[in-house]
């Protein structure tokens, strides 16, 4: 009988470590496949020839909505079955503050269908992105799901490159911007999305060679590094250099105070010298003297017309993603038939303002810049100031720079928005637990 018991033992073991491999395989998976879903999307190479394409950002809605739907219901469950503590933690007075007013913005909405349905898209995207972090019980297993990931997107682009030029490089026969003509833009719809992605895996790159995955970190900077040139994101690489230079500062600097303010002027700067130009004539001219184009090709006049629209409406926005592209602009005048046209302001923060009035942006302030610094002082002084750490801080403060010239924040299934809030929610949890090695 103690031979029997034995055996039976043994089987439930085996049984047991067979379900683990299974859970430890699905959980790779998902995370893998969460991130090409966010990064490749289910429409990469559209042509940008097709005079029938308003916005190469839309199209199988309805796919997106599904997939991102699915993946939300694994990943959340995949969190409550292992690590029901680190979605707790989610449940912070800034989150649930900003989540709030965003449903009363939907309430609110001039166009309460179109706001609803959005962002229905972006809460999975947001559920998948705040779970991600969750997933990899160690640093070996992150850095082995990142590099996998990283290395299939770049092949992806780099093959687009070799075998479809046509729909992987932007061309004179592009309906948009034709003048673009020759930049890079590998499975994206636009080269500006393409190089931030870079800069991005970029940062991640790094990482991956700090934590001791030399090939694969190695050929990811190499292979981000030159997508990057050749896609001439001249933002994006300006804003990467900086980036690399202010983090690495704050591993000398120690204090939380002089951190923000390091790290947070160039933000004020960007927006100021930026949308400010249009509210300010001082810093119009101030603009003018500067040996750079901070309108950052022309966007004054989109900036204008999107600040006047906003004085209209300054406590409660046209509702959650229902400014551009909706029946909120009409009886345009003469010259101003573009902005029915145009899908957002190019600032992240003007759109967050157009969309929920200034009570919104300051709750996204709240939320999404002054959180995750604090979260990252709070990692950092915790023990938690290792190659991840900075490599979350890296994209989260590119992302925040980035947004003072495109505008992704809370726009659903944006590769750029879910990378950030990747980056966002991870620091969350390196403030409140240690990663295992």
């Amino acid at each position: 009988m103690s031979q029997l018991a034995t055996t039976s033992e043994v089987r439930a073991v085996v049984g047991e470590l067979r379900r683990q491999q299974v859970m430890d395989v699905v959980r790779g998976a998902t995370f893998i496949g969460a991130l090409l879903l966010a990064w490749v999307s289910l429409r990469p190479f559209v042509d940008l020839g097709n005079p029938e394409l308003n916005d190469p950002t839309t199209g199988n809605e309805t796919r997106t909505y599904l997939v991102f739907g699915c993946v939300a219901v694994l990943t959340i469950g995949l969190s409550m079955r292992d690590n029901m503590r680190g979605l707790v933690t989610l449940l912070t007075p800034a989150y649930v503050l900003f989540t709030g007013w965003i449903v009363a913005s939907i309430v609110l909405s001039l166009d309460p269908g179109t706001s609803i349905k959005r962002f229905a898209l972006t809460a999975c995207v947001i559920a998948v992105a705040s779970t991600l972090p969750l997933l990899p019980k160690t640093q070996s297993e992150l850095v082995r799901w990142f590099s996998i990931a990283a290395l299939v997107l770049l092949a992806t682009c780099y093959l687009g490159i070799l075998l479809a030029p046509n729909l992987s490089i932007h061309l004179a026969t592009d309906v948009q911007e034709p003048q673009l003509a020759g930049d890079w833009r590998g499975s994206f719809g636009h080269k500006n999305e393409a190089a931030a992605v870079m800069a991005m895996l970029l940062f991640l790159g790094i990482y991956i060679v700090r934590s001791g995955a030399w090939v694969s970190g190695i050929a990811i900077i190499g292979l981000s590094s030159l997508f990057l040139l050749f896609s001439a994101g001249k933002s994006s690489l300006a804003l990467c250099f900086a980036v690399l230079a202010l983090t690495l500062l704050t591993t000398v600097v120690r204090s939380f105070w002089v951190r923000a303010v390091m790290l947070l002027t160039p933000l004020i700067l960007l927006n100021l010298l930026g949308v400010g130009t249009v509210l300010s004539d001082s810093l119009a001219e101030v603009a003018k003297m500067l040996p750079l184009d901070s309108s950052f090709t022309g966007r004054t006049d989109i900036w204008t017309f999107a600040v006047q629209a906003l004085q209209e409406r300054l406590p409660t926005g046209y509702g959650f993603s229902a400014f551009w592209g909706s029946s909120a602009i009409q009886n345009l005048p003469e010259g101003k038939e573009w902005a029915a046209y145009a899908s957002h302001s190019h600032n992240g923060y003007l759109d967050t303002a157009l969309a929920m009035g200034l009570p919104g942006l300051a709750l996204l302030i709240a939320a999404l810049v002054i959180g995750p610094l604090r979260n990252f002082h709070a990692a950092d002084r915790g023990g938690n100031n290792g190659p991840l750490t900075m490599a979350l801080l890296q994209i989260w403060l590119f992302g925040l720079y980035l947004s003072s010239m495109e505008s992704f924040f809370l726009d659903r299934a944006d590769p750029l928005w879910f990378t950030f809030l990747v980056a966002m929610f991870g620091l969350h949890y390196m403030a409140r637990f240690r990663i295992r090695e």
